[in-house]
């Protein structure tokens, strides 16, 4: 379990978020909704160790992991996938899925990994030898998580991993994240704009305005909510 106790952080001396507390339970989704400006970023960013703690703890299956940092982070299994800039755009396709695997122990760990990637996003096997840059929006997505597969994920943090890209690809990416959890015992934390359809998917829900918790609790249980549109776009009565 990922547990988040009283975080407050932002960017240098800036405080984007506070006392947010959460529990990410193991192998399921927990979706973070809120409208721009609430902090969802700020939070994914502040578990990897891309932004500032001012004060709040962070722990993984109870050891604290707070001020644990971004590569260390990786090391035990927590991805962090921004919107964008989450593959390197100048190297093929190959090339990515390669550099991904770097920290594994040995070649025939690396071509277990490969398989499994391949298995789960056999898309990219069309792609190996394009650079990285000309993909589109949903190829480079698939690229990310493959990348963070074979890296041995065991937590997956997506920052709105559908924006921008068609229904049929939003969709996609949709049920690849049901895959990886039910076939692959991973966990998604998940900061998502297609709010309804990434609740659909979801065990647990948090909702930030003001970078403060306005809601916590069940994903149906929130689409169920009278002011769930309300909520989402930061109204709290």
């Amino acid at each position: 379990m990922l547990k988040v106790e009283n975080l407050n952080s932002g960017y240098k001396d800036f405080h984007i978020l506070f006392d947010v507390s959460a529990k990410i339970r193991e192998r399921s989704i927990t979706t973070v909704l809120g409208p721009n400006g609430s902090g969802k970023s700020t939070f994914l960013k502040s578990i990897f160790g891309l932004a500032r703690i001012f004060s709040g703890r962070i722990f993984l299956n109870g050891d604290e992991i707070t001020g644990v940092p971004p590569h260390e982070k990786t090391r035990i299994g927590i991805a962090y996938l921004p919107q964008t800039d989450n593959i390197f755009s100048n190297l093929t396709v190959e090339e990515n899925l390669k550099i991904a695997g770097y920290s594994l122990g040995d070649e025939s760990e690396f071509r277990d990994r490969f398989e499994l990637a391949m298995n789960v996003f056999p898309q990219l096997k069309g792609f190996m030898r394009r650079r990285a840059g000309t993909l589109s929006g949903g190829e480079r997505q698939i690229l990310a998580m493959a990348m963070a597969l074979i890296r041995k994920a065991r937590i997956l943090m997506l920052d709105e991993p559908t924006a921008q890209l068609s229904p049929k690809f939003a969709e996609m990416i949709f049920k690849k994240i049901i895959e990886l959890r039910d076939e692959h015992n991973l966990t998604v934390l998940l900061v998502e704009q297609n709010a309804r359809r990434a609740l659909e998917i979801s065990e647990r829900a948090y909702v930030l305005v003001s970078g403060r918790v306005a809601f916590e609790g069940s994903a149906e249980e929130l689409l169920q909510h009278d002011k769930f549109e309300k909520l989402c776009v930061g109204i709290v009565e």
